[in-house]
Order: C-alpha cells, then sequence, then structure tokens
C-alpha cells in the first residue's frame, strides 16, 4: 500500500476584506483537505473566518464549473452545453476581433466589468488590463465599493493611509464607525477586544445594531446619510469646551478657521434631528472624545466602508479624517484614524496592466455602477458606441450592481454578446453566451496587498486546477494568442507577474519562505505631520477640490432620499452584507447558507406594528424603482424609521427571483462617482396569503 504524502502550502485569501490573511492549505495526496490561519503571521495570529476556514468546500463544491460552457437556451435562462476551450476561444476572439476591426474607436464597444471577487493583483487585473488594453476596449471605473470614502481620505490625509491596524490594540477610546468588524473585519476586533480588556471604551456608530454593538459599551443608531452631521456637531463640541491640540492645529492643518465657522453651525441639537438621535448621546461623545486630550489618552477612529455609501460618502469620510488632528490623536501610535492602508503599498500597476500598450489610445470610461443603465444606451456622440460585448470576470453583476431590474434588463439583450469567467453558474452566469472556468485561490499563482494592515501576502498555488479551470491570466493569455496579440508580455508567467507586482519593494524570497513580509511604515505616521497631501498638512480645505469648482471644504449633505422626506416611501433602507457571505461569494456554499438561513428584511416593532406587519410573515418591499419579497424579521437591530434588508443574495435564491438591489438606486456619490447603496428610501406591506402560494421556495 502507497503512504500518503501530505504537504501544507502557504497562500493568501483573496476575498474582499480588510483582513487579507496568510493561511496554510493542507493537501493530501493531491487533495486539499483543510484551509487554515497562517500562526506565523501576526496579523492572521491562526485564526480565519468561518467563509474562508471553509473554503475547500468551495473548490470542491459539487456545482463548481469545470468545463467550458456554451449557450443553448434563451438569455438568463441558465441553459449550457459543454464546449473544449478551443472551440470557445476561437468563437470568443472571433467575435471580438469582428467588433474591433470596425474602425478606430470601435473596440470600445467592447468593456471589461470586473471588482474584487478576488483582490490578487495578478488574477485581478494584471493580464487582463493588458488584454484590455491592447485591444483599446473601453475602461471600467471601479467605483461600486469605496470610491467615495477613497478620494474623501485623499483630499484630506493625502492618500489611503491611516494608523496601524495593531496599535488599536492600545487606545483607550475607539470608534468603530460604520462597520459591523465582527463581521467584516474580524482581525481588527480581536485588537479592539484587547484594548477592551485592558480598560478601552468602545463605541459603535451605525444605523443597524449589529453583531459588533452588541459588544461595544454604547451604540449610537443614527439614520443613514447623516454621519457628516454627527462628525460637525462633534466638532462644534469640541471647540465650544476648548477641547483643542492648538499647537497640532497650528503647525500640521490647514483651512482651520474656514472648518472651525462651519462646525460651529451645527451644534447637537441641529445634528440630532438630522441623524435621528438625542442630543445628549453626541454631548456624550464629544466628552469622551474631548476628554482624550485632556487626559493624554490616544483616541482612535476605525471607519469602513458602510458610511460613504450615501450621496455625501466622501464629504462625510473628509470629516471623521479630520477629527483625529483637533485633539492631535496623531501624536499616539494608537490614535488617530483608519479606513483603508491600501495607499501604503508600492504597486507597480503600470508594470502589471502596461496602459502603454493603449499607444496614445484613450477610450471612454464606463462607470460600473451605472451598467444597468448604460447596457442600455444606444450609439450617440457623447456616450460612443453602444456596448456590444461584455467581459465579467470577478464580478457578479446582475446580483450586486445597484437598480438590478435595468442590470437584467440590459444582460438580457439578445444582441450584447457576454462572457463570464466564473466558478458557478452565477445569476450573471446564467446570462452568458460563453462561461470559462477558473481556478480558485488554491489553484494558482497570487499576490496582495491589504487595506486594514500593511503586510504583503503571497499565494502559491497548492492544488492542481481542478476539471478544465484555469487562472483568469492564462485565460486572457490563450484569448491574446487567438487575437493575433505577438506581444511578448503575454507570454510572462505569473510567478513573474508576483515578483513584478512590487519589484524591489519587498523581499520575495521573504514572501516564499514566510508566506507574508511586512512593509516598512512609521508607528505613528502623522505624529510630527509630514501628511502626503499638497501642503504637507491635514487639509481640513482641500485647495484641489476647490480648483474643480466644488466646496473645499467638507459638509453635511443629506440623502438623495433622506430619511423622512417622502410619505410615500417613509422608511430608509440599508443592505449591509450578511455575516456568513462576502458581497455575493459564498452564497452557494451550502453550509455556510445553512447559517445564514434565507433572505430577510429586519424591521423595528414599532414600525412592524404600525403596518400590522407579522414577524416571519412574508412582505413586499417596494419603491418607485421595484419591488422585492422577502420574509420580514422584527428585530432589535433595525431601529425605526430604517428597515435592513440584509444582502447580497443570489437573485435566484430569492422568493421572487430577486434580491435587494431590485430597490438600489444608480445614483452616485459627492466624491468618486461611487455607488449610494444606502440611500434609499422603500415602502413595506404585507403579500397577501393567495400571493404567498405563487412565490418559489429557495432551493
Amino acid at each position: 500500500m502507497n503512504a500518503v504524502t501530505t504537504t501544507t502550502v502557504l497562500g493568501g485569501c483573496p476575498h474582499d476584506c480588510p483582513d487579507a490573511c496568510s493561511f496554510v492549505t493542507t493537501v493530501q495526496d493531491g487533495i486539499a483537505i483543510k484551509v487554515q490561519g497562517n500562526p506565523a503571521h501576526p496579523q492572521t495570529d491562526g485564526a480565519l473566518c468561518t467563509k474562508v476556514s471553509r473554503y475547500t468546500e468551495r473548490t470542491y463544491h459539487p456545482q463548481r464549473i469545470l468545463q467550458p460552457l456554451k449557450r443553448s437556451g434563451p438569455k438568463g435562462s441558465g441553459q449550457f452545453e459543454v464546449v473544449s476551450w478551443d472551440a470557445a476561444l476561437r468563437d470568443i476572439a472571433a467575435r471580438l476581433t469582428a467588433i474591433a476591426a470596425r474602425g478606430p474607436d470601435s473596440a470600445q464597444a467592447i468593456l471589461p466589468y470586473s471588482y474584487a471577487g478576488t483582490m490578487g493583483l495578478v488574477q485581478g487585473e494584471s493580464m487582463a488590463g493588458r488584454f484590455f488594453n491592447q485591444l483599446g476596449a473601453s475602461r471600467l471605473d471601479r467605483t461600486i465599493c469605496a470610491k467615495a470614502g477613497g478620494e474623501g481620505q485623499v483630499y484630506t490625509l493625502g492618500g489611503k493611509v491611516g494608523m496601524r491596524v495593531e496599535f488599536f490594540a492600545e487606545s483607550k477610546l475607539i470608534l468603530i464607525w460604520g462597520s459591523n468588524s465582527i463581521a467584516s473585519n474580524l482581525h481588527f476586533w480581536r485588537y479592539a477586544q484587547e484594548a477592551k480588556r485592558k480598560g478601552a471604551k468602545l463605541i459603535c456608530i451605525d444605523p443597524r445594531r449589529s453583531e459588533t454593538a452588541d459588544k461595544c459599551h454604547e451604540h449610537i443608531a443614527l439614520l443613514p446619510g447623516t454621519d457628516a452631521a454627527l462628525a460637525l456637531a462633534l466638532m462644534h463640541e469640541l471647540i465650544t469646551h476648548d477641547w483643542l491640540d492648538r499647537d497640532y492645529i497650528a503647525q500640521h492643518t490647514s483651512g482651520w478657521e474656514l472648518l472651525r465657522e462651519r462646525a460651529l453651525q451645527w451644534n447637537p441639537e441641529r445634528a440630532a434631528l438630522v441623524c435621528g438621535i438625542d442630543a445628549e448621546q453626541i454631548r456624550s461623545l464629544a466628552r469622551d472624545y474631548g476628554g482624550c486630550l485632556t487626559s493624554g489618552a490616544p483616541a482612535a477612529i476605525r471607519a469602513n466602508y458602510g458610511m460613504q455609501r450615501v450621496r455625501g460618502g466622501g464629504n462625510a469620510t473628509r470629516l471623521l479624517a479630520s477629527l483625529p488632528a483637533l485633539i492631535g490623536a496623531w501624536r499616539h501610535r494608537a490614535g488617530g484614524f483608519l479606513m483603508s492602508s491600501s495607499g501604503a503599498f508600492p504597486v507597480r500597476r503600470a508594470a502589471l496592466e502596461r496602459p502603454d500598450l493603449l499607444a496614445g489610445r484613450t477610450p471612454r470610461t464606463i462607470n460600473m455602477v451605472t451598467i444597468g443603465d448604460d447596457l442600455l444606451r444606444p450609439a450617440s456622440a457623447t456616450f460612443g458606441p453602444a456596448i456590444e460585448a461584455l467581459i465579467v470576470y470577478n464580478s457578479n453583476p446582475v446580483a450586486v450592481a445597484p437598480d438590478s431590474g435595468k442590470v437584467v434588463q440590459g444582460f438580457g439583450r439578445e444582441n450584447l454578446f457576454t462572457v463570464v469567467l466564473e466558478h458557478f453558474q452565477t445569476d450573471t452566469a446564467d446570462y452568458a453566451d460563453y462561461v470559462l472556468p477558473a481556478t480558485t485561490q488554491l489553484e494558482h499563482w497570487d499576490i496582495h496587498l491589504s487595506y486594514g494592515h500593511t503586510d504583503v501576502v503571497l499565494n502559491r498555488p497548492a492544488v492542481a486546477p481542478v476539471g478544465e479551470a484555469k487562472p483568469n491570466t492564462q485565460i486572457f493569455r490563450e484569448l491574446a494568442r487567438q487575437m493575433g496579440f505577438d506581444e511578448t508580455c503575454f507570454t510572462e508567467d505569473d510567478e513573474s507577474l508576483c515578483r513584478a507586482a512590487y519589484g524591489d519593494a519587498v523581499d520575495f524570497e521573504q514572501l516564499l519562505a514566510r508566506g507574508f513580509t511586512s512593509l516598512k511604515v512609521p508607528e505613528a505616521p502623522f505624529a510630527q505631520g509630514g501628511f502626503p497631501t499638497p501642503s504637507g498638512k491635514c487639509e481640513f480645505f482641500s485647495p484641489s477640490l476647490a480648483a474643480q469648482g466644488q466646496d473645499g471644504l467638507p459638509d453635511h449633505l443629506p440623502n438623495y432620499e433622506a430619511a423622512g422626506s417622502s410619505s410615500t416611501y417613509p422608511l430608509a433602507m440599508i443592505s449591509p452584507p450578511a455575516r456568513n457571505f462576502l458581497n455575493s461569494s459564498f452564497v452557494n456554499v451550502q453550509s455556510l447558507r445553512d447559517i445564514e438561513g434565507e433572505p430577510i428584511l429586519e424591521m423595528s416593532a414599532q414600525d412592524a406594528a404600525a403596518r400590522g406587519l407579522v414577524s416571519e410573515s412574508v412582505v413586499r418591499v417596494f419603491n418607485q424603482r421595484g419591488e422585492y419579497r422577502c420574509k420580514m424579521k422584527v428585530s432589535s437591530r433595525a431601529r425605526a424609521g430604517v428597515v435592513n434588508g440584509m444582502g447580497i443574495w443570489w437573485r435566484k435564491l430569492g422568493l421572487d427571483g430577486k434580491n435587494v438591489n431590485e430597490l438600489t438606486s444608480q445614483k452616485l456619490t459627492d466624491l468618486g462617482q461611487a455607488p449610494t447603496f444606502y440611500d434609499c428610501l422603500v415602502e413595506v406591506e404585507a403579500v397577501p396569503p393567495m400571493g404567498e402560494d405563487l412565490l418559489r421556495v429557495p432551493g
């Protein structure tokens, strides 16, 4: 009998999470049997979230796509037949070549659509970027998650930079703002818990009473899109009580007098009316935050991207990022602000994506948030050619893009040629002309940055690709060859791409040996100022924004659909991610879906009683964009006036073949042209019993 061969391989989590964990895959006779957190990586500390710890279920899922598929039925039917790779690639290349050959700008009728299905620098936009640059296809503005907050940080701090996450363990006050850290930032939560055990106070600021809010000392349940008003009122109290580090403000900030004047217009009573909270909560928050200046204790803000998915999300982020400078919190390594650390990583994107292949061409840019409208636009002088071909990878837009009734209509066009690189037959794959089987993280090379810490993580393939699956990079290499792209850059292998991602800025041999390496970043990056802004200061007033004709000073911008502004749709709705999914990933992993249950709408007892609704009944959630049916749960997690439509379930698993994005809007944020998922008004009513009989049961 042959002995069993067991090995371990170092890898890294590819998913859209700040933690960017390093993991260890145990392989037995060529089969991955276990994925565990890397105990040698301090940020991971041997622990993975529930989702990724079950990663073998994803790789060996019985419904995984393992051969190329060609559509055999109507669009959206999910009917396919198996074809060979050669046949699929030949046909795809011929279709794209025919579109591109019509004229000098006709390749812009081809659009890539991708996002963070993998956060990897190699399986993301390396070979794909080269392919689309060589082709001259339309560019995609990848805004769907974090662009408003990202630009808010850039215009205030100079980049997506902030305090190091490990030093939250030493903070004495932590404001967790717009984040359900237990679900979406588990390893930060470990540091917050350590600080709590040492006597730190934790305050959660979030419309929903999340699992994180349950574990904090205090929860401030403000209305969606009112974070800027709360921040301005907090500044008002810091000013009127003179809880200000005047020396830090004078030396290391610009625009203080202007910000001071604006903040003084926002007393707690005014902000309380806007935020839907009690004025004393604002005063108490200010006492806690300002008190850290008088006591010399470090105060830290951990913001996440939930709070910037509204009309004024960029302005709100600017105000939050300004707060630490007012009390000199940056003087401490355990003080300051963190939303994203990704700006600290010296990624050589041009080396990976080769924009030089455009050879002087400047294709148009399509915003991924407005894909519903854009797929339905005819050719015009302002828009350019109609979109005729769509290549989707690392994304599931039919499920995740807003105003999904229009997205479905666009994807359903018979004259739209759609190719989807996927692991599973997602909602988007159902509308594809070709589905090409892609590898999972256990089967390919990749290299990662993080937006929650400052370590580079390397992923090595642990097992051979299952079935006929291929890495994204290899698919684009082979497609490039079919299209006659003979530049040598299309033959570069994945390990070489991993090495090119950072060049000499990181020690690749250390990555191979340990799976991770740490960037050399200061412990207290702005203790002496030195912000990476044009002025070198924390810019309360942004000359760059003013030069663009915008208000250089951050302000509260009410939601497009502000709570209480409509009698027809009186409820504000947010759609936070379900705890056991990651956006629309993992929805089809049965063990995780068993934990999550089914799509639900959380509603306060007060709002349910006013509508005569009973918990666990099927309800119709609707607005001017569409309607969605799901189970309603009376829950203390929902505050009065706000319902929580937990997402993002695949549409095909919904009671009526829809999900919560049937209701969300394609309107864009103030900065970054990002989505406004949490800027949404709805009404809710009972579904008549007869209607319940017509609903499909999730399967």
